[in-house]
């Protein structure tokens, strides 16, 4: 709305009010203070995003409609002698269209979400039936295959031991890597030439360099049986490690 305009529509009504009012000096507006409160409290109910209840678009009609009315009313009330300035008039319409701004802006970011999450639930398909990396040291021994795994070395170590435990905590095979350069590594484990039973493992890495340990991360392999769209994004179904969402993954197989 452009200031003649405004000021167009402030002149008209503080005519009416003056032809209403007449040559009275000594009442006090009551209806205009009450209409003021008004619009006061449909602009702080439209912040607190409390307004009538429906469809979005139902519900800022409907809070449109009603500052319109309010605003008018506030005009037709102000006292004649001392009208409201063109500097209070912007100020309230600018109010109502920054109100609706945000909305707009929130509907759009909501849609962005929307559209985010679909597309990583689509890419995350092709991750059905590949095997991700997860922090853990469990591995699962299939009948006939081999369990995989994975470690991180934080720092070169001069010597490594890789013990694999039953479940009863006993270890069960070992093998020792001599000179091995930092960063992850990659373990396949076959049950010992396939002397063990199929089933579930742990994987133990003990590095060492010089006197002293350094750290390590142990992965699992897990395969992704599925893929389901959640509220933060999609889910990997990993049988028995349930569903992990993909910030989980640290890396693919």
């Amino acid at each position: 709305m452009s200031v003649s305009t405004v000021q167009s529509i402030q002149s008209a009504a503080a005519i009416t009010s003056a032809q209403r009012t007449g040559a009275s000096s000594g009442s006090t507006a009551q209806p205009g203070t009450q209409a003021s409160a008004s619009f006061d409290s449909l602009v702080n109910s439209l912040r607190s995003g409390s307004g009538t209840s429906g469809s979005p678009a139902s519900t800022q009609g409907a809070d449109e409609d009603r500052f319109l009315k309010l605003l008018v009313a506030q005009m037709n009330n102000q006292d004649p002698l001392n009208p409201m300035d063109n500097a209070q008039v912007t100020s309230q319409l600018a109010q109502i269209n920054t109100v609706k701004g945000i909305d707009a802006l929130n509907g759009s970011v909501r849609k962005l979400l929307e559209q985010s999450q679909a597309a990583q639930t689509s890419q995350a398909m092709g991750l059905v039936g590949r095997s991700v990396l997860l922090d853990g040291n469990l591995m699962e021994l299939p009948k006939g295959g081999v369990a995989r795994a994975a470690f991180q070395l934080d720092a070169p170590a001069a010597a490594v031991r890789i013990d694999v435990l039953d479940a009863s905590g006993k270890v069960v095979d070992s093998r020792s890597l001599n000179n091995q350069s930092a960063g992850m590594q990659r373990f396949d484990w076959d049950g010992k030439g396939a002397s063990l039973p199929p089933g579930d493992y742990a994987l133990q890495v003990t590095a060492i360099n010089g006197s002293q340990q350094s750290a390590v991360k142990t992965y699992s392999a897990v395969t992704v049986q599925a893929v389901q769209p959640g509220s933060n994004g999609a889910q990997l179904n990993l049988g028995v490690f349930g569903n992990r969402p993909l910030s989980d993954v640290r890396a693919y197989l």
